[in-house]
């Protein structure tokens, strides 16, 4: 089942917000663009704030909750602001404690600082 939700940015491509396969989401990457007003987020602390709210918000629209995020990947322009990206991930996600992976990329879609995805588990 596809995942479609206003509440995230749509999808730039030929792909969906979000795929739910029997008891797993699959949250594509999420930029840093609110979804209101379709600001791209610049600021490493903010944008990363901006990209977890975006896949909350597709985590949310396929019936789960944050706690059930078992996964993150993150892919950064720079990751010698790791430490700033950090922080504000942990401030989001609290004593929750998903898997994760952070590497830095050549290039991101729209020239973004950051892109986030993620995978969430029913129980």
């Amino acid at each position: 089942m596809y995942i479609e939700t206003k509440n995230a940015p749509a999808a730039i491509g030929a792909y969906s917000q979000g795929v739910f396969k029997g008891n797993t989401l699959y949250v594509s990457g999420q930029l840093p663009i609110n979804p209101e007003n379709g600001e791209t987020k610049t600021d490493i602390a903010e944008a990363t704030e901006q990209c977890l709210k975006n896949v909350l918000a597709v985590v949310e629209a396929a019936g789960l909750k944050k706690h059930d995020i078992v996964r993150c990947g993150i892919f950064m322009k720079d990751l010698g602001q790791f430490k700033t990206m950090n922080e504000q991930y942990g401030e989001f996600f609290h004593d929750h404690k998903p898997a994760r992976a952070a590497i830095e990329a050549a290039r991101l879609p729209k020239d973004v600082v950051i892109e986030i995805d993620a995978i969430a588990v029913k129980d």
